[in-house]
């Protein structure tokens, strides 16, 4: 009878490391360790930490899909409102870790991109990807007239995301959550201002 495989077990134990120590200070050792498997377990599935490290950060980006879609697609709720629902379901979520952890996306494109072309290039795919459904919901914010049309969707949900990334990184620095709500008044007061 073949042993059952420990894949699903290290790429779980692996995000968790990952969170607590980055990418460039997680091992393979320690990740093993963190899933009760041998380290040879670690080479049986993945042909490297870079190829480990891509399939954490999609197991990753298909949770933040789901959050995507429970937002953005509620659609009892205006376009506006949806996209700051996002960023509430968001907090809300960064708040049970304590402030302490942020978004693995946002991590490893700081530490990750400089030292792994691989890396880079799936980074790059994810937010062409996750800006998607944002530029869509801001669009019918704009045909709605419910805020402004002087930026392009596209445009608006790259400002978005990007930003949106830096105010998890200094919630990350100051361990409470004033970034986060600094760049939520600031921005649906500005840029996502209701018009109507």
């Amino acid at each position: 009878m073949p042993k059952p495989s420990l894949k699903d077990a290290i790429l779980d134990a692996g995000l968790k490391v990952m969170f607590r120590t980055g990418y460039h200070g997680t091992s393979v050792r320690d990740v093993t360790a963190a899933a009760g498997a041998p380290q040879g377990s670690f080479t049986n599935h993945f042909r490297s930490k870079e190829a480990f490290a891509s399939e954490v950060l999609d197991r990753y980006f298909d949770v933040t899909r789901g959050l995507v879609a429970e937002a953005l697609e509620d659609t009892t709720l205006t376009p506006r409102a949806r996209l700051k629902r996002y960023l509430d379901i968001i907090t809300g979520r960064l708040e049970a870790d304590g402030y302490g952890r942020g978004c693995l996306i946002g991590d490893l494109c700081l530490e990750a991109t400089g030292s792994s072309e691989m890396l880079r290039t799936r980074l790059t795919e994810i937010f062409a990807e996750w800006r998607v459904p944002f530029a869509a919901c801001i669009a019918e914010a704009q045909a709605r007239g419910e805020i402004a049309s002087d930026f392009e969707p596209g445009e608006l949900a790259d400002f978005l995301l990007a930003s949106w990334q830096g105010a998890i990184l200094r919630m990350k620095v100051d361990r409470n959550p004033k970034a986060l709500e600094r760049f939520k008044t600031i921005a649906f007061q500005t840029v996502f201002k209701e018009l109507t």
